[in-house]
Parts: C-alpha cells; sequence; structure tokens
C-alpha cells in the first residue's frame, strides 16, 4: 500500500477530505523525523516506537581498494511495534493459511 492509498482508505472510512488526510499525514512524518533527529524517541500506544538506534564503531572492507576502513558510531532510525500490533498480524495471518489449507 503506498501513501495515497492509505490516505484513500482513511478518507473514506472517516469522511474527512483527503488533503487534510495528507497533510495530517505529512505533519507526522515530519514531527517524527525532527523528533528522531533531535534524539528524542516517539511513542504511539498500541502502535510502536520510533527510535534513534546506536550502532558501535566497526571495522569494514572496502573489496575493490582491499582495503580495511573504520565505520565510527552513529545512530539509524528505527521501528520497533507495539505487541498488540505484533498479535494482531501474527493472528491475522495465521487465520489466513488456515483457510489455504
Amino acid at each position: 500500500m503506498r501513501k495515497a492509498d492509505l490516505v484513500s482508505r482513511i478518507s473514506e472510512k472517516t469522511e474527512i477530505s483527503k488533503y487534510d488526510i495528507l497533510l495530517t499525514l505529512e505533519t507526522f512524518f515530519k514531527e517524527v523525523k525532527e523528533s528522531i533527529a533531535e534524539g528524542e524517541n516517539v511513542y504511539v500506544r498500541g502502535f510502536g516506537s520510533f527510535i534513534a538506534k546506536k550502532r558501535a564503531r566497526k571495522v569494514g572492507r572496502n573489496i575493490k581498494a582491499n582495503k580495511s576502513i573504520e565505520i565510527p558510531e552513529h545512530f539509524i532510525p528505527a521501528f520497533k511495534p507495539a505487541k498488540v500490533f505484533v498479535d494482531k498480524v501474527k493472528s491475522t495471518l495465521k487465520s489466513e493459511e488456515e483457510k489455504k489449507k
């Protein structure tokens, strides 16, 4: 599903204009990005957590030059789904598999 599909579905279910839904989603994404960039995690109860994970310093290899390079420690954005979210996906996919049998 793409962002446009998501906007359409939400608009159909809530009867709010697609423009307003798109503006809300874009603002949400922007706020999450800014918060993570500032080192502040975002927790959405029942959905999950947007966090910045720290990657330790390590030695990598440039295969073309056949040299070792040092990769400094850095942060990457990550998403950790809530238990409710994980359980919902597991149960839904499990029931779909059972229907196929």
